[in-house]
């Protein structure tokens, strides 16, 4: 069974945010579905949210859109791939255990998404002007599945074809999610790669909750191909568990199965091992109490981080185990394929 499209339990608004047509949209579109529909003074203030304690509190946030405006229209800085970040959405509804947003969005991991996209999209050229003749790239997942919300929004679409009408802008972005098919018509002349996060199915099944199946998530990854968007896909988190060199094996082999021939000419791979830090440990046992996730802080070594927080990383000799045999799998079923990068 293919997971559903997202569906919001509870639907706040900023009043302001009704002052855009995509605002009013939204609103039309929630009353006819008969969603609750509520109002905040801010998106980043949303309190009250049901639930008898913390562990309720968290599922009601992760099912819960706010619909407001994006102010900050200074873009931050991207890694490692492309110059800034795209802010078109905050947030994700799925339950991933190990994901690095639970730490960053702490007391608000609730969804947000934002009706100023002409003043965001606006924002983005003139970046692109500052930058011309080179080409400015934007990373539009940065802080949100933002496919995981576009089948409501249509946010994500609007902003491939104003990069697909652009002369040196392009946009990246990565999701978990196959509800593509909104996507698949939409002018994008190339200056758009469609990446998808996959993994062993061991790691989707037991730590990617309320995200699509590896299967679905190839199958639009096939689906996206045939639309002629530049493809990638990002490895992550590369998680050592029993059978884990036969389960990324297979991962490898089924992408090639389901991708034709002609999309892997030009294909971009991001490898990126399983890390924790101790903040987010405690927040990850907090949300998941239940978690199968391994975070012996005895079994890695330690990295130091920027900002004065340092990661707890595989030992020297599994990193090196898990390189050799992701590289392999990779030169066998895509020799032409670009790593960016193997963190």
């Amino acid at each position: 069974m293919s997971r559903p499209p997202f569906v919001p339990q509870l639907v706040y608004f900023e009043p302001k945010a009704l002052e855009y047509p995509l605002g009013q949209q939204l609103k039309e579109k929630f009353e006819k579905m008969d969603l609750e529909i509520k109002y905040t003074t801010s998106h980043n203030q949303i309190r009250n949210l049901p639930g008898d304690n913390d562990f309720q509190k968290y599922r009601v946030a992760k099912s819960t859109l706010v619909v407001g405006i994006r102010k900050t229209l200074k873009f931050d800085t991207s890694k490692p791939s492309a110059e800034y970040a795209i802010p078109f959405a905050t947030g994700c509804m799925g339950h991933c255990h190990y994901c690095y947003l639970q730490t960053t969005m702490g007391s608000k991991p609730y969804i947000r998404t934002y009706v100023n996209v002409d003043e965001i999209l606006d924002a983005a050229d003139k970046y692109m002007e500052e930058r011309a003749p080179e080409f400015t790239r934007f990373e539009a997942a940065c802080t949100s599945d933002i496919v995981g919300i576009d089948h409501l929004t249509h946010t994500l679409k609007r902003a491939i074809e104003h990069f697909g009408k652009s002369e040196y802008g392009k946009l990246r972005f990565v999701t978990k999610f196959h509800h593509v098919d909104h996507l698949l018509d939409a002018e994008h002349n190339g200056k758009t790669r469609f990446r998808f996060s996959i993994n062993a199915d061991y790691v989707i099944k037991n730590f990617e909750p309320g995200t699509s199946s590896l299967a679905d998530r190839l199958q639009a990854a096939g689906k996206v191909a045939r639309a002629g968007y530049p493809l990638g896909f990002i490895v992550a988190p590369i998680y050592l568990h029993e059978g884990w060199e036969d389960g990324y094996y297979h991962m490898f082999e089924r992408l090639d199965a389901e991708l034709p021939e002609e999309a892997k000419k030009d294909i971009t791979f991001e490898f990126i091992q399983h890390r924790f830090t101790k903040p987010a440990k405690r927040v990850i046992e907090k949300n998941y109490p239940m978690t199968k996730l391994e975070l012996d802080e005895s079994a890695r070594r330690y990295k130091w981080g920027k900002y004065g927080i340092g990661k707890y990383i595989y030992q020297k000799e599994e990193e090196e185990d898990i390189k050799s045999h992701l590289y392999s799998y990779m030169e066998k079923f895509f020799p032409n394929a670009k790593l960016e990068y193997f963190t």
